[in-house]
């Protein structure tokens, strides 16, 4: 996640009321010596022109789109070149049949001559040197043939390679025309000043009471999306006002109290990793529970003997027509103030937080996730789906042992120190209300969160990589769920949901959520079959995995039975499907290397090769095959088998 760039931040402004209407402009240099201190029209009109705000959208959603088709282009380009990794091996391959169909050819022709003439005087008649110079001028036009596809192979490989830094280009100048266009969105914070003073003005003269703001920017978080700001001024006036109404004092109070006449309202605004946050504060009398849980009481929101925390009867006055207030005026007592204000926040997919200490004062924080159109993220798969997580978030990962990690889990307060900083332990399924991924025995990852001053780690089955993602909205009914900062569409054309683990982290520390208990044996996922497909020919392993998935089946594949080995180290397979001639490791080696394997030991092996004699079958069987298929095979043939060989019920086609 990139904060929106911001130019050089002013020192706080701090304005008294009287002070209203001399708000600098610190975007103007100085200027110098001898020049006018008033700029011409001609140079006014020169540095801004008005942009109509729906072209500025429709601009950047164009920008956005561009974005997504580059993402598409990088991921067929990627395709194309795991296809030439392909064409590699096969052009590699040809070339050694080749070479062995040479020097076959060769021995025979030999052989003959020999056979023909054993004390070298014979000659061949015309019919028998017309063949052999047939089987050479062939071999030769088969070399010519490799040679081609060598030469083709590296303009193909060339051809990518520029593919590849075209896009590259192509990045960097989209994601400066998208941080461009999101700039011109962007609006000082302290444009709304005027506004807001004026609010604390009339509403503390109604009140006679007096009322003094402070605005204070922080961490570079002086800029926002111009539509936000829009949203966000009417909650804001409601904070001011309602702080003004039930918390600043009288002066004659505040007296008594021993505090300044003149009330302090602070509104500090900061960017906290993927969150835009504004925080509320008056050194007023604070909330009176006692007032706030008796009102919900009588309501019927909770019941009398109840005896609800500090922070669920603060929630309380989010809801609608909660007011404490005795008297009804203009300013107070109607209850339409705080539950519009957690309404309108709501829908820009924000949040309030509520505190109060009686006679200090009370604070509301607001926290609005960034408004950007392209961000970096981390992919992660939790349960069945896929997620991105804002790279601004995460502090750090970890790989561990299971048993390592279990014996955190085991602590009073389940923990990870990274950095020397303690990270409490939370599940992202259950907090994501996915169903748990049992642990196995390979190395855990561990996702380091920051958001705000909170922290969490996170257990994630499986990563899936950094990239840039170009946001989109998910619509008012998805957004203003907690923890869904929007949407994007990935490489392959699927829509993934972008998390804001700002909130899910807050609320799993609030209500004291801990790591779900392990399941190590038991797996309440319904799980695909898996089968491992090994075979050097690409259109033989394309073949295979389409006939397993037609029949939901989850494949994995390999090149050769070295390749096939690494897999299987990773993951068990509960089927496997074997090419004898492979390089690097055949078929009988793999299988062999299965057999004597203890984790390996009871996975069953189909051997599927084009070596159909008798010999090669009960050498496959010595090696430990329990079926044998010869190329080309129907798929009736394939599929009975595997179900026979899974002891499962044969599923029909289609």
């Amino acid at each position: 996640l990139q904060a929106p760039v911001a130019p050089q931040k002013p020192a706080p402004i701090d304005v008294a009321p009287e002070e209203l209407q001399e708000i600098p402009d610190v975007s103007v240099p100085a200027p110098e010596p001898g020049v006018s201190k008033e700029p011409s029209e001609d140079a006014a009109a020169s540095q801004h022109i008005r942009v109509n705000a729906d072209l500025l959208d429709s601009l950047v959603n164009s920008a956005g789109q561009i974005s997504i088709f580059r993402s598409r282009l990088e991921q067929q380009v990627s395709d194309i070149r795991e296809n030439l990794k392909e064409f590699d091996v096969t052009v590699a391959r040809i070339k050694e049949q080749f070479r062995k169909l040479e020097m076959e050819t060769e021995t025979q022709i030999r052989s003959t001559y020999q056979t023909e003439a054993p004390d070298g005087s014979g000659e061949f008649d015309p019919l028998e040197l017309d063949r052999f110079s047939s089987i050479q001028q062939l071999s030769r036009s088969l070399s010519e043939s490799v040679s081609d596809l060598l030469n083709l192979q590296e303009l193909l490989d060339k051809s990518a390679r520029q593919s590849e830094a075209l896009l590259v280009q192509q990045s960097r100048v989209s994601t400066e025309l998208q941080e461009g266009l999101m700039q011109t969105r962007m609006v000082h914070f302290g444009t709304i000043a005027p506004r807001l003073r004026r609010i604390i003005r009339k509403a503390a003269g109604e009140t006679r009471k007096n009322a003094r703001l402070q605005l204070r920017m922080t961490g570079g978080g002086d800029q926002l999306d111009r539509n936000v700001l829009e949203r966000m001024t009417a909650p804001l006036e409601h904070l001011l006002r309602n702080s003004i109404v039930h918390g600043i004092e009288k002066p004659a109070t505040r007296r008594k109290l021993k505090k300044t006449e003149e009330g302090q309202l602070t509104i500090t605004v900061a960017a906290e990793a993927t969150e835009f946050v504004v925080r509320v504060e008056d050194d007023g009398a604070g909330m009176d529970l006692n007032a706030i849980r008796k009102r919900a009481i009588d309501m019927g929101l909770i019941d009398s003997k109840a005896e609800p925390t500090e922070q669920q009867l603060l929630q309380f006055i989010l809801n609608s027509g909660f007011t404490t207030s005795k008297k009804v005026t203009a300013l107070a007592g109607r209850g339409v103030g705080m539950d519009v204000v957690n309404s309108e926040i709501k829908q820009i997919g924000g949040s309030v937080e509520i505190a109060s200490e009686t006679g200090k004062g009370s604070c509301f924080t607001i926290r609005i996730p960034f408004t950007l159109a392209v961000m970096q993220a981390i992919g992660v798969k939790a349960g069945e789906h896929r997620y991105l997580i804002p790279v601004a978030s995460v502090a750090g990962v970890a790989r561990m042992l299971p048993n390592d990690y279990t014996g955190l889990l085991e602590q009073e307060q389940p923990a990870y120190v990274f950095a020397g900083e303690s990270y409490p332990i939370l599940d992202l399924e259950s907090l994501l209300g996915e169903p748990a991924t049992p642990l196995g025995d390979d190395t855990i990852s561990i996702l380091m969160i920051k958001s705000g001053g909170q922290r969490a780690a996170f257990r994630v089955p499986e990563l899936l990589g950094h990239r840039e993602i170009v946001i989109k909205p998910v619509g008012p009914q998805i957004s203003s769920v907690p923890g869904i900062l929007g949407g994007s569409i990935t490489g392959d054309g699927k829509v993934v949901i972008i998390i804001d683990v700002g909130p899910l982290v807050r609320q799993a520390l609030l209500t004291g959520t801990r790591p779900a208990p392990l399941l190590e044996n038991i797996d309440i996922r319904p799980q695909k079959t898996l089968a491992l497909v090994a075979d050097d020919s690409i259109t033989m392993r394309k073949v295979t995995t389409r006939v397993l998935e037609s029949h939901d089946f989850e494949v994995i594949t390999a090149r050769d039975g070295v390749e096939a080995t690494e897999l299987m180290q990773e993951r068990v397979p509960d089927l496997l499907l074997l090419d004898i001639e492979m390089p690097r490791m055949d078929g009988y080696q793999v299988a062999e290397h299965v057999r004597a394997d203890a984790r390996l030991r009871g996975v069953p092996i189909v051997m599927i090769t084009s070596r159909a004699g008798k010999k090669h079958r009960d050498r496959g069987k010595k090696a430990g095959a329990n079926a044998y298929l010869s190329k080309p095979y129907k798929e009736s043939e394939l599929i009975t088998e595997v179900y026979k060989l899974l002891d499962k019920e044969m599923k029909p086609y289609g």
